[in-house]
């Protein structure tokens, strides 16, 4: 009999498509190791409390209690031991994911209640500035292979390999721009730009959500991004501003 069948992207995390999200997995990895240590000595100890001090064996526990100074140092340094291990990589990581390396786009996005803006302003000084909205495809609308809920009629175009800084913003409540491959996470907030930025290593198109509830269509505003070749990526500009 099966219970249930094995989809991809149910267990464990999508394929990495960024230097940081390759990093955000292996720090999760990395910490799992700790994690696992400490749930079975955790286990291991209970068990054994409750074994060796069962009703049945009338096992009187404060007979048995040592106060022993050794014991009590082990208890206390290896925790924060534990910690500055993980806290290491944790500051590393977080140092990465805040560094802005020489952007050669910027793109500018604004939230709204239920949709996202997008605007490319680098090119302002040449063809003007790109703006649009993107706005999630209807389900009646929605063609054989795309997905539903993550579709939506303007996505955003990036080239591969290529430094993408984010300005993002909201105009009327929080809102959180979410692309879990691309490892990028940030809230928009109303009369406040927040920056970050990614790098694309494989070319592809890319998903995520509002992951802050918004409202009664917070589920109704998905991201798509779309990495695709430097070559691609330029063609792509000349049909839009050729319109």
């Amino acid at each position: 009999m099966v219970f249930f069948d094995i989809v991809p992207y149910q267990l464990s995390f999508q394929e990495p498509a960024s230097p940081v999200m390759e990093e955000l997995v292996n720090f999760h990895n990395y910490v799992m190791i700790y994690i696992t240590f400490i749930v079975i000595l955790v286990l291991w100890m209970l068990i054994s409390i409750v074994f060796q001090f069962a009703k049945t064996k009338r096992v009187i526990s404060h007979k048995f209690l040592i106060h022993g100074t050794v014991i009590e140092i082990i208890w206390t340094i290896t925790p924060a031991l534990v910690l500055v291990a993980v806290a290491f990589p944790s500051f590393q990581l977080l140092y990465l994911m805040d560094e802005v390396i020489d952007p050669a786009i910027t793109i500018k996005v604004v939230a709204h209640q239920w949709y996202w803006s997008y605007e490319y302003s680098d090119y302002a000084d040449f063809n003007g500035t790109l703006e649009f909205d993107s706005i999630l495809v209807p389900k009646e609308e929605i063609q054989p292979g795309q997905k539903w809920l993550l579709e939506v009629n303007n996505p955003i175009v990036v080239p591969v390999n290529t430094n993408v800084r984010l300005i993002i913003t909201s105009a009327d409540v929080l809102h959180c721009w979410t692309v879990p491959v691309l490892g990028v996470k940030l809230d928009a907030v109303p009369g406040r730009l927040n920056q970050t930025s990614f790098l694309a290593t494989k070319t592809g198109v890319f998903y995520g959500q509002c992951s802050e509830i918004c409202g009664t269509h917070h589920a109704f505003m998905p991201i798509q991004v779309a990495v695709t070749t430097l070559e691609d990526y330029c063609a792509w500009l000349d049909n839009v501003f050729a319109k």
